[in-house]
């Protein structure tokens, strides 16, 4: 009777070691939601190039279990995006939902993605909404809070005395985020304020309307194809002789220097990662991305490798156990790890606490533009939102 009892336990103990390491080899099951197709194609290939070159990096696991990853195309639409991530969570059952560029598609997803006890991990979208009232305990962000690129380049600004700015920002939501961060720490006189329509290619008016608005600088955020045309036209009407163009990485990275050439030279953006930044970890990501894709990397590049960096740190402290959502959400919250842009930590909404430098488009030895990095604007930078987020820290 003793010997069956104790046969017994053994086997239960061998059951469950065998489920553990059945759980190992699982994959943890990515669904990677971002803009394939259309004018802003260009940044969903870079976050989805800086992903997969840290999960190569890792041997393509994550806290030693490895990874399948799911794409889907959301061309840039909400409601393209909720089908796709209802699709990815009722077929695909995916532990993790990242990828997204768009803070409109963001919103679209993350609810129904937590709902059905998927994890959000932004690797670009920062809208503000997540970051206060309506943060979540499975909702991460590791790339920014949308106005806080903004917040950082009015920082400068107001340092340098300039008196009088115009601002430019397509009409949906992080648009709105980045021109209420630049309002929040700029005191001058905003002479302008225009929300062009998303996707727009023509800005014939607006610059005119700029010319007649005199101001000292313009501020944009127009990612994309719509930075690529709006600088373009700005130059060729030939303002950036006389008024400079200022901006955030989202405006001048390397997914648009290529296609601006001599029209970006000399314009100023603000941003938490760029391809000149001085430390070993950020050169070697360079060189290595460069190596693989034949070009220099942009910061949602930059923040995707960081993601892979991030999460496989956090599962590995908990041996990759991603089913278990309080040592997940713990390991996320604590997590240590040698980020590209050096100084990086969770706030209690999930969203980065970063130093922002300030980086002037030039042209290096071969010819090519490059955000070259100044001077740090601002060292620990937290977004504005975190004091109305009631979730409460680990």
């Amino acid at each position: 009777m003793k010997k069956s009892a104790h046969h017994c336990l053994l086997t239960a103990a061998a059951t469950l070691m065998l489920a553990g390491a059945a759980m190992a080899q699982e994959p943890i099951k990515i669904g990677f939601l971002s803009t394939f197709s259309g004018p802003s194609a260009i940044v969903g290939q870079e976050l989805l190039e800086g992903f997969k070159l840290g999960l190569e990096q890792k041997g393509n696991k994550l806290g030693g279990r490895p990874v399948e990853l799911i794409q889907a195309d959301d061309q840039a639409k909400p409601d393209v995006g909720r089908q796709h991530t209802d699709k990815m969570l009722e077929r695909d059952k995916i532990h993790i939902l990242t990828g997204i560029n768009f803070s409109n598609v963001m919103l679209a997803v993350a609810k129904p993605a937590i709902d059905a006890g998927a994890i959000v991990y932004s690797i670009n979208a920062g809208p503000s909404q997540y970051a206060g009232s309506q943060c979540n305990p499975a909702y991460y962000n590791i790339s920014f809070q949308n106005d806080t690129s903004s917040e950082a380049m009015a920082v400068h600004l107001q340092n340098k005395g300039i008196k009088k700015m115009y601002l430019m920002a397509p009409n949906y939501p992080a648009g709105k985020d980045f021109l209420a961060g630049f309002k929040r720490y700029y005191k001058g006189e905003i002479v302008g304020e225009v929300y062009t329509t998303f996707g727009q290619l023509d800005y014939a008016a607006e610059i005119a309307q700029l010319r007649a608005a005199n101001p000292q600088g313009v501020f944009i955020f127009l990612p994309a194809g719509m930075g690529i045309n709006f600088t373009k036209q700005y130059y060729q009407a030939g303002l950036n002789k006389t008024v400079p163009l200022y901006g955030t990485s989202f405006s001048f990275d390397q997914t648009m220097l290529p296609a601006l050439g001599e029209a970006a030279l000399g314009s100023f953006a603000s941003a938490f990662w760029a391809e000149t930044l001085d430390n070993p970890q950020s050169k070697k990501f360079v060189a290595d991305f460069e190596a693989k894709y034949g070009r220099l990397p942009s910061p949602a590049a930059a923040n995707a490798f960081d993601g892979v960096l991030l999460l496989d740190a956090a599962l590995t402290s908990i041996g990759g156990k991603i089913e278990d959502k309080a040592a997940f959400r713990k390991a996320m919250e604590n997590v240590k790890f040698t980020s590209l842009r050096g100084n990086f930590k969770f706030n209690k909404n999930h969203y980065p606490v970063q130093d922002f430098y300030l980086t002037e488009i030039t042209k290096n030895a071969k010819g090519r533009m490059m955000m070259t990095v100044r001077e740090k604007i601002s060292a620990n930078h937290e977004d504005i939102y975190v004091k109305d987020c009631k979730m409460a820290a680990n």
